[in-house]
């Protein structure tokens, strides 16, 4: 089996991040509204405080003396060997050439951002992210199968912070960014990544890496990270669904062959198709409902539920039809799937 390593060029590759919930634009306003408070307060200060500053030339401490010692203090030149002496002079300074003198110290601060504090900031912020994860849904490759997953969750009420989309492509990632999904540029293949996303306290993988191997290569290396965690795996070589489910996948679904049993189902009835269809997206009239029996239910048979049409019953991860006996009494930690009008936010819990 020959897996592809994606170089990870990205910048930001290897760093768990979420889309700023401020736009560009008000970001920049926040920072430019933070010098400037900085800026005032000093003044203020030194306005209140004149008393205790002198100038050497007429000792007389005017407002503009104030602004142009404010200006000179908070960058730390221009002490006594060469001032300027005139009002319009000072002014000069305090309006003009401050403003350069910052322009320039931005460059250094910059380069010494890109070079340095960015990956501490990155990190910081993928700390905070981390501490976050609970209970979340991680989605490797946003391609066709995961940018739709992804898409359908969100249409059926996950929050988007609860989802981490990893992907070796920044275009991907920036969709999904778009989104309000965390994301993050890495090989999912790899056990460094998935501990980074929190693999081992998710609530359910979503595996679609676009290649059969190097999707069942992730499956084995979440499986091993997280022994109980539902995987749910894309595959789309019939031949693969055996190895897959081998790797550790609770749930293999295979896009060709589903789309051949609903091109086959059609040809009996025009509306099956539909009718599945309308099952599984959330924007149908009727949806497959998955949650534990109910302690009122426990001794009943399945066509009593009151919340929906009862199909079938997990019993011990057994499938028990709605035509089978053992559905016609149900016991204490039954998994039921309904058929409803509308999915619940929050399945109840087990008996």
């Amino acid at each position: 089996m020959r897996i592809m390593h994606v170089p990870l060029r990205s910048p930001t590759a290897g760093f768990l991040r979420r889309r700023s919930s401020l736009p560009i634009w008000a970001d920049l306003a926040w920072r430019v509204a933070l010098v400037f408070g900085l800026l005032g307060l000093v003044l203020l200060i030194h306005w209140i405080g004149r008393d205790g500053l002198r100038d050497n030339l007429d000792n007389n401490i005017s407002f503009v003396d104030v602004l142009y010692f404010t200006t000179v203090t908070i960058m730390t030149v221009g002490y006594g060997d060469i001032v300027p002496v005139s009002p319009e002079a000072r002014l000069f300074e305090a309006v003009l050439v401050t403003p350069i003198r910052l322009f320039v110290w931005l460059i250094f601060l910059g380069t010494a951002y890109h070079l340095f504090f960015r990956n501490i900031l990155y990190r910081w912020r993928m700390a905070r992210i981390q501490a976050d994860l609970h209970n979340h849904i991680v989605v490797t490759g946003f391609g066709t199968s995961g940018s739709e997953a992804v898409r359908e969750l969100l249409a059926r009420g996950v929050d988007a912070r609860e989802i981490v989309v990893i992907d070796p492509s920044e275009r991907a990632l920036a969709q999904a960014e778009d989104l309000g999904c965390n994301v993050m540029c890495g090989d999912s293949t790899r056990d460094k990544t998935l501990k980074d996303v929190a693999i081992h306290r998710a609530r359910t993988l979503i595996v679609s890496a676009g290649r059969d191997d190097t999707s069942i290569l992730i499956t084995l290396t979440a499986r091993h990270l997280a022994p109980r965690l539902p995987i749910s795996i894309v595959v789309r070589n019939e031949d693969n669904e055996l190895p897959a489910r081998q790797a550790g996948a609770t749930t293999v679904i295979n896009p060709v062959s589903f789309a051949g049993l609903l091109l086959a189902g059609s040809t009996s009835g025009r509306h099956l198709a539909d009718y599945m269809a309308d099952l599984a997206a959330s924007g149908g009239r009727v949806k497959l409902n998955e949650r534990f029996v109910l302690p009122e239910e426990i001794g009943k048979p399945l066509s009593a539920i009151a919340t929906g049409i009862g199909v079938r019953i997990y019993r011990e991860d057994r499938p028990v039809g709605f035509q089978d006996e053992g559905a016609q009494k149900l016991q204490t930690g039954d998994m039921i799937i309904e058929i409803v009008d509308e999915v619940p936010a929050e399945s109840p819990d087990p008996a």
